[in-house]
């Protein structure tokens, strides 16, 4: 596990503790992903935030100009923690152990259910249901379109990787018939 991996866990389990506190955990992640696509997702802001000849007051005032309208207080404050401390890289791996720790406490998971073509609504849910019942939580979906699947469906539930494709079963097959062969 990397230093930025625990730095990160740290922060989001202070995060989650404040936001459990003001009984906003389900606010809190939604803000911090609004936070994880505004400054994540431009590569200009990235670079900004990344250069050291920039002030960090500088740095706080765009960020706060930015998402003041957008997220509480308490995002806003440990987004510019994190910029004071030289961590805005961590701000995305923040969030994903936000949403790991929030879904722990609240009897949730968020899952990636990768399919060939594209499912309804119901079929989602229904896949949704069947991987919630399995692992014991609410499962919190989107969905990948891979066509190199063929069929079926791959679900990855935090590290976990559940194949059911027709292109996993096909690379098994090879598998077992080239451990037989020899």
């Amino acid at each position: 596990m990397s230093r930025e991996s625990v730095v990160a866990k740290r922060y989001a389990k202070a995060l989650f503790e404040l936001a459990q506190s003001n009984n906003a955990v389900a606010d809190v992640e939604k803000q911090l992903k609004i936070v994880v696509d505004v400054l994540s997702g431009d590569a200009q802001i990235r670079k900004f935030l990344g250069l050291p000849n920039v002030e960090v007051s500088k740095k706080i005032e765009i960020v706060r100009g930015a998402l003041s309208d957008t997220v509480t207080v308490m995002v806003l404050n440990t987004v510019e923690l994190l910029i004071i401390r030289g961590r805005q890289n961590a701000i995305a791996e923040v969030y994903e152990a936000y949403t790991k720790v929030a879904g722990d406490a609240l009897g949730q998971a968020h899952a990636t259910i990768y399919t060939a073509k594209s499912l309804s609504a119901e079929e989602l849910s229904k896949v949704s249901a069947q991987f919630g019942t399995m692992i014991g939580k609410r499962i919190i979906a989107k969905q990948i379109v891979e066509p190199a699947l063929l069929g079926g469906v791959q679900v990855r539930i935090g590290d976990r990787l559940y194949d059911g494709s027709l292109s996993g079963k096909l690379a098994r097959l090879e598998q077992a018939l080239k451990t037989q062969a020899l």
